[in-house]
């Protein structure tokens, strides 16, 4: 099931504590790669939010879920509270310096 843009703009919108213009995406194969500052923070694969399996992340996660976005991927760590804006802005400034480079998208900023 591919994730569909109603859930990613849900997800960029909650984002919004973020500094203006930090949250970046691409979209790949029906799912959406997630960028915080020109690093892929995570994506968002079959209308779920997972982000990078980083050590940082058990600062702020209380009870750490596991999901594999797509068969061969990485483990990553499912965010299943979506609904607070200040645990996301939190969770993305906590994990940054932890995560990998990558090449941000042009023209697919969301905030």
């Amino acid at each position: 099931m591919a994730s569909s843009k109603e859930y990613l703009d849900f997800i960029t919108e909650q984002l919004s504590e973020l500094e203006e213009n930090t949250i970046s995406f691409r979209s790949m194969m029906g799912e959406y790669i997630l960028y915080y500052k020109d690093k892929i923070a995570g994506g968002i694969y079959d209308n779920r939010l997972l982000v990078k399996n980083v050590q940082s992340a058990e600062k702020v996660i209380k009870n750490i879920v596991y999901e594999i976005p797509y068969k061969g991927a990485k483990e990553m760590i499912l965010i299943s509270d979506v609904e607070d804006k200040m645990f996301l802005k939190n969770l993305f400034e906590e994990i940054y310096d932890e995560l990998p480079t990558g090449k941000a998208p042009k023209g697919k900023s969301k905030k």
